[in-house]
């Protein structure tokens, strides 16, 4: 006796992903929330979420803006990890589980919000660049290089999430944070820079919490090497200043010099 054969249709063909998503309006209220979305191949996580709010949770809420890795927006963890959404693919996590969640480090709005306008006043305590004389000015190459790194970032705030102090203790009135430690390194290495930040860094900065444990490398989406070319420089330099005898010495007497020589002017 023949038996018949069901013939596939589209729907039972599609593969499908399981997907958890932390829902709630505070911390205290946020609990995951399974969804399952169908796969297509080379999507990313963005795509999940957004497909989770356009036929499920339309109140799901969720920041993102150019799905290109370039404004930043979409920061979130996933698996606990800090990363953008647009730029993590889900086949990265085929027989694992996904599970998306915000930012730790920040106050939570909603959802997968965050409020990060803490890092915008920050932005605002910290001395703009200073030409130490009116442009078109000459830089050689290496000096280009040794700065342009630091202009690469987006302002994702991933550094920021994963850094301990801010992330583990809070310390957000002790610690400006690794982004700010490549904005001011962006201004104190440029050579034709003649502002001095690095009292600030001292002080209210708190470079000093750092111990530089390169997590906020790891996490940085554009590749900036934050610990070893900004963080570590930057300790050096505050560490001249303040705590090498000799240096401090010399620092001081050139002050005193300039002092004079301002009285006289």
């Amino acid at each position: 006796m023949a038996t018949s054969v069901e013939t596939p249709t589209a729907e039972s063909e599609r593969t499908w992903i399981d997907l958890s998503i932390m829902r709630g309006d505070t911390k205290e209220e946020l609990s995951p929330q399974p969804y399952r979305v169908p796969y297509t191949p080379g999507m990313v996580v963005l795509d999940a979420v957004r497909w989770v709010q356009e036929h499920e949770q339309p109140d799901l809420a969720v920041r993102w803006n150019c799905k290109a890795a370039h404004c930043g927006s979409c920061s979130a963890e996933i698996n606990g990890r800090p990363r953008l959404l647009c730029k993590t693919r889900v086949d990265e996590f085929t027989g694992k589980a996904l599970n998306v969640a915000p930012m730790k480090a920040f106050p939570l709005i909603k959802d997968l919000v965050t409020d990060v306008n803490w890092n915008y006043e920050v932005a605002k305590t910290i001395p703009p660049f200073k030409p130490a004389q009116q442009a078109p000015f000459t830089m050689y190459p290496e000096d280009v290089e040794r700065v342009k790194e630091f202009h690469k970032c987006i302002e994702c705030f991933l550094c920021q999430d994963t850094c301990h102090v801010l992330r583990e203790h809070a310390g957000f009135n002790k610690y400006y944070g690794p982004r700010f430690m490549t904005l001011i390194a962006s201004h104190e290495m440029h050579p034709m820079d003649a502002g001095d930040r690095i009292p600030l860094l001292h002080g209210d900065a708190g470079i000093a919490m750092c111990n530089v444990t390169g997590c906020c490398t790891e996490v940085c989406p554009q590749g900036i090497h934050i610990t070893d070319n900004a963080i570590i420089p930057l300790k050096e330099r505050v560490a001249d200043r303040y705590y090498d005898p000799l240096k401090k010495w010399a620092y001081n007497r050139k002050r005193k010099r300039e002092a004079n020589a301002d009285d006289k002017a």
